[in-house]
């Protein structure tokens, strides 16, 4: 009796292909069993938590009734934010303030001055926001919810009556 007869099976009885499958599968079956990770994104190891302040600038927000919305986001409320597309979870507002819309406007002398704007767009609102909670610090900076928070990096805010985004203008340390 040959050991690989015509049709490539060992011994007249199973198939090299299906052999190698089941290798295959067993390897897998092996790895996933001995060797199961950690368990922690890379951002996480040897990390400790901070009390951070994130500073949020939102621009143009269309809303109908500004000062429901600037109730809602008082000094001690809560918020959700998600930062690229993960949740983070619930952090504090520190502080909300609704900022005038200024145009600048060129003066006589050659200067410029930054005046407020007379056009009437009631619908449109600019907010800067203190947002407090907890993050990791790594090498490469903060870290909450798994994600680097820089300057510059969009964020959404998400509560009951309100979702939308915002752009980190500072990160500051407690």
């Amino acid at each position: 009796m040959a050991i690989l007869d015509s049709q490539g099976r060992l011994f007249g009885k199973v198939s090299i292909l299906d052999l190698g499958a089941g290798l295959v599968i067993l390897m897998v079956l092996v790895g996933i069993f001995l060797f199961p990770g950690t368990g922690r994104s890379i951002a996480q190891v040897n990390s400790n938590s901070k009390s951070v302040e994130v500073d949020v600038l939102v621009r143009g927000l269309n809303v109908v009734d500004s000062s429901s919305l600037m109730n809602n986001l008082k000094a001690g409320q809560q918020t959700n934010v998600i930062i690229r597309n993960q949740p983070h979870g619930k952090v504090d507002i520190k502080a909300a303030r609704q900022l005038e819309r200024t145009v600048v406007v060129p003066q006589p002398d050659g200067s410029v001055k930054a005046l407020p704007d007379p056009r009437t767009d009631i619908f449109s609102v600019d907010m800067l926001m203190t947002l407090a909670g907890k993050a990791q610090m790594t090498e490469d900076g903060v870290v909450m919810g798994g994600n680097k928070v820089k300057v510059g990096t969009s964020i959404e805010l998400e509560g009951l009556e309100y979702n939308f985004n915002a752009t980190v203008i500072g990160v500051r340390l407690n």
